[in-house]
């Protein structure tokens, strides 16, 4: 079997993809406050660029004779990005912070498909990995400023 590690990860991202994706959806659909008009369109683009992300891993996992996991239960038990019931009672702020949580794991499973590609000579999934890890760390920064926060994705 050819790149097993990159397509486990590449497995991995399209469950943590979806999921989040998910996420993102439900804070949408919840979100209320003063930034509403602003923000709730702007959680539209985000979920479009997880959606692309998802379908363009999902893609090259089959390219490379993998499979998917495409249900919903296979996705909620290969997923490592915990969901909540929606609510009401959360600020834009406190919901904007757990979908920033969400994408600090991404980023670091994109950081381990990107090392496993490497590792395993896999330079296209590596190509596209890493233009999505940059798209997560961009998100990230954007996201963490609307709510006043610094990125943090070089912690010391």
């Amino acid at each position: 079997m050819k790149y097993p590690k990159t397509k486990e990860v590449l497995n991995q991202l399209v469950a943590d993809l979806t999921q989040m994706q998910m996420i993102v959806h439900q804070h949408h659909w919840y979100m209320r406050g003063n930034r509403f008009l602003k923000l709730h369109p702007y959680l539209d683009k985000v979920m479009d660029e997880l959606a692309d992300q998802l379908d363009q891993v999902s893609e090259r996992l089959i390219t490379l004779d993998g499979s998917p996991v495409s249900t919903l239960s296979e996705i909620a038990a290969k997923t490592k990005i915990k969901d909540e019931p929606g609510n009401w009672n959360e600020t834009i702020d406190e919901r904007y912070a757990k979908i920033i949580a969400g994408y600090h794991y991404l980023d670091q499973l994109y950081e381990q498909g990107i090392k496993a590609s490497d590792e395993e000579g896999d330079y296209s999934t590596n190509d596209l990995l890493t233009g999505f890890h940059t798209e997560i760390e961009k998100r990230i920064w954007m996201m963490a400023g609307e709510i006043n926060q610094a990125p943090e994705l070089d912690p010391e």
